[in-house]
């Protein structure tokens, strides 16, 4: 009999890449393109740019460039990116997933824009939260909190009571900073030591409680210790 952990809160906030939609592709070949030009490691790139905004995955890798080189690069990487869904596809599970959240308190947090993260949930066949924090709605990327914070009081749920799905270093320190429980999605998750890391969505059952509670009937849990 496989164990089940139980998880109650008030909303959920659900980063994109990597938690709703598998775009490690695009990323792989967008990144890696950049980083031939600028004469960077390519796997050493993709330590760094996943669940950040670009321009702070550029001032990590390149510290001595001024700001307002990476601000366009940046606008120039999103523009390259919203053109590419070659690839693109729903994390297992993330369609049930979402169907069960219709009408419970949520919403997407991502680092990516507007026009990004449309494409990409629709090149996934996965619909869009009516609440959506994007780049263009915070004045820092993650790890800062700012995102989630934003998202939580948007809902007009406390932090505490939010939970967190996030699958890359960036995203689970934010979620954490946020004061919130963080449920790691996927492969890279259990290296940052989220609450609990689950496979894929398709470990999570939403039900709703009731009184504004959602319980996550989540299977296959690795706890962090």
């Amino acid at each position: 009999m496989t164990a089940t952990t139980v998880l109650t809160a008030r909303a959920l906030l659900l980063d994109m890449d990597g938690t709703l939609v598998n775009s490690d592709a695009v990323v792989e070949r967008v990144w890696r393109r950049w980083a031939e030009r600028h004469g960077l490691d390519g796997d050493e790139v993709m330590k760094v740019v996943h669940g950040r905004q670009g321009y702070a995955s550029m001032a990590m890798l390149l510290p001595n460039r001024p700001m307002e080189q990476n601000l366009a690069d940046n606008a120039r990487m999103l523009a390259e990116e919203t053109a590419d869904m070659d690839g693109v596809v729903a994390v297992p599970g993330a369609p049930e997933f979402l169907a069960a959240l219709h009408g419970l308190p949520h919403a997407l947090v991502t680092s990516a824009d507007v026009a990004l993260s449309t494409a990409r949930m629709a090149a996934a066949g996965l619909p869009l939260p009516d609440i959506r924090v994007t780049a263009e709605s915070v004045g820092a990327s993650k790890p800062d909190p700012e995102g989630f914070l934003k998202g939580a009081a948007e809902l007009g749920t406390a932090p505490a009571d939010c939970i967190v799905f996030e699958d890359s270093g960036a995203g689970i320190s934010a979620g954490r900073a946020a004061g919130m429980r963080v449920i790691g999605v996927g492969p890279r998750a259990g290296f940052h030591r989220p609450d609990i890391t689950v496979r894929d969505l398709t470990r999570i059952r939403v039900e709703n409680a009731g009184n504004g509670a959602i319980n996550l009937h989540i299977t296959d849990a690795t706890a962090s210790r």
